[in-house]
């Protein structure tokens, strides 16, 4: 129970950069997307950047907290934040890049890709932190599948998300 929750504190800042897009989505600024014949016109400039904000943020305050069971140090909590935001938002532009390539409609579900991408992005930005053994990683895959599964269904139902997916 204790390494699940070390594994989950871990990756919260992976989990505020993949719930942060669609909140800037009825920006009415200059929110143009990244490339729409590439990844899709819901991939903007401004979700991406988001993401990285709310990374770096959320290692900012895990920096203050200075939990003990925290697997990290976060000494160095803006290149930390950055490399985890870094990394999930490419991992979920990499996954729409293959649903166009494959022709997948933009919100159409591709399980178990739709919930893991930005969880294997950010794991590659934390390289240089921390290696977790397979077992770590095939529980945070789990924890993280399961979760997305949920806070994804209640956005839908608040009428944050177009899709439950």
């Amino acid at each position: 129970m204790l390494k699940a929750a070390q594994l989950l504190y871990l990756m919260l800042p992976a989990f505020a950069a993949n719930m942060a897009p669609p909140f800037v989505k009825y920006w009415h600024g200059w929110n143009r997307p990244i490339s729409e014949r590439w990844l899709g016109s819901h991939k903007t400039i401004i979700g991406f950047s988001a993401g990285i904000v709310a990374a770096i943020v959320t290692t900012f305050v895990q920096s203050r907290i200075d939990w003990s069971g925290a697997l990290i140090s976060y000494a160095d909590w803006p290149m930390l934040g950055a490399a985890m935001g870094l990394g999930a938002m490419s991992g979920d532009a990499m996954k729409s890049l293959f649903k166009r390539r494959l022709g997948i409609a933009p919100g159409a579900s591709w399980i178990p890709a739709d919930q893991l991408d930005y969880v294997m992005g950010a794991l590659i930005g934390l390289w240089f932190w921390i290696r977790l053994d397979w077992q770590d990683g095939l529980l945070l895959f789990a924890l993280s599948f399961a979760g997305h599964v949920i806070v994804n269904h209640m956005a839908f139902y608040l009428n944050i998300r177009d899709t439950r997916w």
